[in-house]
């Protein structure tokens, strides 16, 4: 273990005090975030966006499922990509326990990906999901939300992605895009979030945040990264961003604990 800090229990309990103290304003401060992005005006979807989902076509109302409200991951999956994102699919480990408590509350919850059904279906199925997914191979609802860039696009060397014009190394990239239904049936655009704002709903951080060694970057935490990892330079990248992906039993059950490694070549996201 790494030498750190240790103090007598009453000195441990004041430092655990002054902690505390800014954990109460840290969540004072999320509360009244929550209010602002709650408070956010809307703006009208005009667009009728068709996506293709595993029993046919489905308008984006639809995608509400009979519920008043709808989060759309945009998940990372080109045409003709052989996996996802592998950040994309650490995220998306948290899906499936959270659904069935965002249904009760009013809430569906959709992932949105650009390639065909046909091939990102083989991989949910590997992966042990059950959350929907559909694909807006045929729309311009990526385009439109700002999490698919065209090839003239990157070669220019700027794309428009997360509210700024910048760099991006890929056609894809993540988001998370919120949206109501209101009585007449029109659909608004309340919220979409991209980069690091994505991290608040990844559960596993959470509990990450609160260890000593945090997030397992391979500074803090050396014995997360096993030899395939360890070739590639990633000093201060996440176990989210360095390729690690849940193993499902061959049965086609539920991940198994662990973690694996995609060969060389495997993934053309990053």
């Amino acid at each position: 273990m790494e030498s750190h800090k240790v103090l007598s229990h009453a000195d441990w309990i004041e430092a655990r005090k002054a902690l505390l103290a800014k954990e109460k304003d840290f969540t004072r401060a999320r509360d009244a975030l929550s209010k602002a992005r709650r408070d956010l005006p809307w703006e009208k979807v005009e667009a009728d966006y068709v996506f293709d989902g595993p029993d046919g076509k489905l308008s984006l109302a639809e995608l509400f499922d009979g519920r008043g409200q709808l989060i759309v991951y945009h998940f990372m999956y080109g045409p003709g990509w052989a996996e996802g994102c592998k950040s994309c699919s650490f995220l998306a480990d948290h899906f499936n326990p959270a659904v069935i408590h965002l249904n009760h509350r009013d809430v569906s919850m959709v992932a949105v990906s650009r390639a065909p059904l046909d091939e990102f279906a083989p991989f949910k199925q590997r992966m042990g999901w059950t959350f929907p997914w559909v694909s807006s191979f045929d729309n311009d609802f990526n385009r439109d939300f700002h999490v698919s860039f065209t090839e003239e696009e990157l070669a220019g060397g700027t794309v428009h992605y997360n509210y700024t014009d910048q760099g991006f190394p890929m056609t894809e990239a993540p988001g998370l895009s919120v949206f109501v239904k209101d009585a007449a049936g029109d659909i608004f655009h309340t919220y979409s979030s991209y980069g690091r704002g994505l991290d608040m709903f990844i559960t596993a951080y959470h509990f990450l945040d609160v260890v000593p060694r945090g997030r397992a970057t391979r500074a803090t935490c050396p014995t997360a990264w096993n030899g395939s990892a360890s070739t590639t330079p990633m000093t201060n990248r996440t176990l989210a961003e360095s390729g690690y992906y849940n193993t499902t039993q061959p049965s086609g059950g539920g991940p198994l604990p662990g973690w694996r490694v995609p060969q060389s070549g495997q993934m053309r996201a990053s």
